[in-house]
C-alpha cells in the first residue's frame, strides 16, 4: 500500500498522466515493430466437454508452445504441445466491430475428464531478438447439462468484457470508428484477442477504487489507470475481465470447498436451461450488459424457485446478441438518436439503460437494484474520501450470522468492497431503518441490510475540469432519461445516490445482492466478515 498522503509514482510526466486517463491507448496489430508479438482469440467464449476449440493465431514468429491450465482454486496444468506452425495475419482496420478474421492456426477437443471451469491458454514465441513473446487468452469449460445438486453456477461477466475490451481500438467507451476515428463503436466483436490484463495480472497491479486517504484539498487521480500507461496493460484491465473479478470469487470458492462449476452469459441467453441443474447460480464483479433474454432466464429461474446470489455492481444496459452470438450491440447513449429498433413500433429492446421508460423493464425487477440509483464511490472526484464498507442497517439478519457485527458497523471496510461501481434504489428512513421508497420500482418484499453513499456526477473544485474522467456525463444521462431533460436542477435530482445490500422474495425462490463490483476485493484479501457473510448466502442458497 503507498504512503497514506501520497499518490503512487510510476515514473510518469504531467502530460503522461493525463493521456494515460484521457487517451485512447489500445492494443494492435503491429503495435511492437521490430520486435515481434503474437496474439491469438478462441471462436467462441465457452465449450462444453468434447467440443473442439479452434484457436485464430497471429504471429511474426514462425511456430510458437501452447500450454494450457485451469485457473480455479489451484492452477493445474492441463495440457501443452509446441512447435506449432504460425504466421502473420491480416487484421481489418475496424477489427473491434467486424472480428479480426483470422484462419484457425490450431485445433483441439476438449477432454471429457476436465472439469468445468475457466481455462488459461499461454502462447510462447521467439520474437526477432531471440528473447521470448508470448499473449493469454481464456475460454470457460461449461457444465454438462442436467442437475447437479449441492453445487454453485458461477456465470461469468462476458456481456461486460466484450464492452470493454480495447483489442483493435474501439469499445462501448472509446474507439476509432465515425467519420473522425474518436466515437465509440455501439457493435464489437469478440472475435478478437483480449486487451492485455483480461486474463493475467501482477498481485500490485492497483484496483480501481484508491487504497489510501485523500488528504485535504488534493486533485483525486487515477493510479490504475497509470499503471496501466507506465507497464503496458489496457487501461480498462481495473474495469473488467477474468483477472480483475470473476476469477476471485471462483478461486474463493473452490479454495473454500464449494463445488462450484462455470460458464458464460451467452449460455443465459442461448441455453437459459443450464440454470435449473442449480440450487444456486452467483454473478461478481463488474456485471453491467446483459440482454433480455438473459434477463428472462434469471427471472424464470428464481420464480420456479432459483436462488440467485449477486455480488456485483452497475446493473445499466441492454445489449443485443447478434451473429450467433459473435457480436454485442449497446448505443447507450446514443440509443434514442440511432438504434434502429427506435423505427420501430416495438422499442422495448433499445439498447439504452434499462429504466428507459421505452425498456419498460426496471433493473430492480430482477435484481433488487439498479445502477442509476447507485453508481460512483471511492475513485476521482465521486466519494474519495467516503465510505470502503458497508454501513449495515439490519445486522440481525441471516446473512450476517457469525460476523459479530452491529449496527452501524461497516462490512468489508478494510479490505475495500465499497466501490467502485455500486447499485442502489431510491429510499427513504424510517426508524432509522432504509426501507425502498414508494417510486423506487423495488420488488415487494425487498430488505435494505446496508447502505452507502454513491454519486453519478465528479464535483469537487480540487479537480481541473481537462482532469475530469467522470465529469457529469452520466448524472446528465441518468436526468435525461429519468426526469426527461439534462438541466442543472434535473441532474440535481440524479447525482446523489446509494449503494446497498439487499434480498428479497419472488415466486417459489429467493435473490441477494451486495450490489458492488469490489466484493470480489474482501474474497480477494481474506477478510473473514465478507467470507463469513459469502459463506451464509451460499450454504442457505445450497441448503446446507
Amino acid at each position: 500500500m503507498p504512503p497514506s498522503n501520497s499518490f503512487p509514482d510510476y515514473g510518469l510526466t504531467p502530460e503522461e498522466r493525463r493521456e494515460a486517463v484521457n487517451g485512447n491507448r489500445y492494443e494492435w496489430p503491429g503495435m511492437d515493430g521490430e520486435r515481434g508479438e503474437i496474439w491469438c482469440y478462441t471462436d467462441h467464449y465457452s465449450y462444453a466437454a468434447g467440443d473442439s476449440v479452434r484457436l485464430h493465431v497471429s504471429s511474426t514468429a514462425p511456430s510458437f508452445a501452447i500450454e494450457i491450465t485451469r485457473d480455479g482454486g489451484t492452477e493445474t496444468p492441463v495440457f501443452s504441445r509446441e512447435d506449432i506452425r504460425s504466421r502473420w495475419q491480416d487484421t481489418p482496420d475496424q477489427c473491434s466491430v467486424e472480428g479480426c478474421g483470422w484462419d484457425a492456426s490450431f485445433a483441439f477437443e476438449v477432454p471429457r475428464e476436465w472439469p468445468s471451469g475457466a481455462y488459461r491458454i499461454t502462447l510462447t514465441a521467439e520474437a526477432r531478438n531471440g528473447a521470448p513473446i508470448r499473449c493469454h487468452h481464456l475460454f470457460i469449460l461449461r457444465p454438462e447439462p442436467g442437475r447437479r445438486p449441492g453445487r454453485v453456477l458461477q456465470v461469468a461477466a462476458t456481456g461486460t468484457w466484450t464492452a470493454y475490451n480495447t483489442w483493435g481500438g474501439s469499445n462501448h467507451y472509446q474507439g476509432i470508428t465515425g467519420p473522425n476515428r474518436d466515437m465509440y463503436a455501439p457493435t464489437v466483436s469478440i472475435e478478437r484477442p483480449f486487451c492485455r490484463g483480461f486474463v493475467v495480472l501482477p498481485a500490485d497491479a492497483p484496483r480501481v477504487p484508491l487504497e489510501f486517504q485523500l488528504p485535504p484539498a488534493t486533485a483525486p487521480r487515477y493510479p490504475h489507470m497509470e499503471w496501466a500507461f507506465a507497464n503496458g496493460h489496457s487501461r480498462k484491465y481495473a474495469s473488467s475481465g477474468w483477472a480483475s473479478y470473476d476469477s476471485h470469487f471462483f478461486r474463493w470458492a473452490e479454495r473454500a470447498g464449494y463445488a462450484i462449476d462455470l460458464a458464460s452469459q451467452h449460455e443465459l441467453h442461448f441455453d437459459p436451461e443450464i440454470l435449473d441443474g442449480y440450487d444456486c447460480v452467483v454473478f461478481v464483479g463488474h456485471d453491467e450488459y446483459w440482454t433480455w433474454e438473459m434477463r428472462d432466464a434469471v427471472d424464470g429461474y428464481v420464480e420456479r424457485g432459483g436462488r440467485v446470489a449477486r455480488f456485483a455492481g452497475n446493473f445499466m444496459w441492454q445489449t443485443r446478441l447478434e451473429d450467433e452470438g459473435r457480436r454485442q450491440t449497446c448505443y447507450k447513449y446514443r440509443a434514442r438518436a440511432e438504434d434502429p429498433v427506435y423505427r420501430l413500433e416495438e422499442r422495448s429492446r433499445a439498447t439504452t439503460s434499462w429504466e428507459a421508460p421505452e425498456v419498460g423493464r426496471p433493473g430492480a425487477l430482477t435484481f433488487g437494484l439498479n445502477a442509476t440509483q447507485g453508481l460512483y464511490a471511492g475513485w476521482g472526484g465521486c466519494a474519495p474520501r467516503g465510505v470502503r464498507g458497508f454501513p449495515v442497517y439490519r445486522p440481525e439478519h441471516w446473512a450476517f450470522a457469525g460476523t459479530g457485527i452491529y449496527y452501524g458497523d461497516l462490512l468489508g471496510e478494510k479490505s475495500h468492497v465499497f466501490g467502485y461501481e455500486v447499485d442502489g434504489l431510491d429510499y427513504v428512513i424510517r426508524g432509522g431503518l432504509p426501507e425502498p421508497s414508494q417510486t423506487s420500482g423495488a420488488p415487494d418484499g425487498l430488505r435494505i441490510l446496508a447502505l452507502g453513499m454513491s454519486s453519478l456526477k465528479e464535483e469537487s473544485t480540487d479537480v481541473p475540469a481537462d482532469d475530469q474522467f467522470l465529469s457529469d456525463e452520466d448524472a446528465k444521462f441518468v436526468a435525461q432519461t429519468l426526469v426527461g431533460d439534462d438541466s442543472d436542477a434535473s441532474v440535481d435530482r440524479v447525482k446523489r445516490g446509494a449503494g446497498m445490500i439487499v434480498d428479497f422474495q419472488r415466486g417459489e425462490g429467493e435473490v441477494f445482492h451486495a450490489g458492488s463490483c469490489e466484493w470480489v476485493a474482501g474474497l480477494m484479501r481474506r477478510d473473514a466478515m465478507v467470507e463469513r457473510v459469502t459463506a451464509n448466502v451460499l450454504d442457505r442458497y445450497l441448503n446446507r
